[in-house]
């Protein structure tokens, strides 16, 4: 689907920052939307979308296990 976006995850990232988190967001939000930017009445929607999808981003990466990875 979103091929530009790179997979979070360890063993493939070891240092995500919110950035990458944001940016696979606005990623899928505008894929999904089939807007790159949104016009001035879709705007808050959009935002809060990427902001949602972040967040339940941040929240699968946090709690994945990982099996056969090392602990650090």
């Amino acid at each position: 689907m979103c091929r530009s976006i790179k997979t979070l995850r360890e063993p493939y990232a070891t240092d995500v920052t919110d950035d990458d988190v944001r940016a696979a967001a606005l990623q899928y939000v505008r894929k999904i939307s089939g807007f790159r930017a949104p016009a001035a009445h879709n705007a808050e929607a959009f935002d809060r979308a990427v902001a949602t999808v972040a967040a339940a981003t941040q929240d699968l990466l946090d709690h994945l296990e990982v099996r056969g990875a090392r602990a650090s």
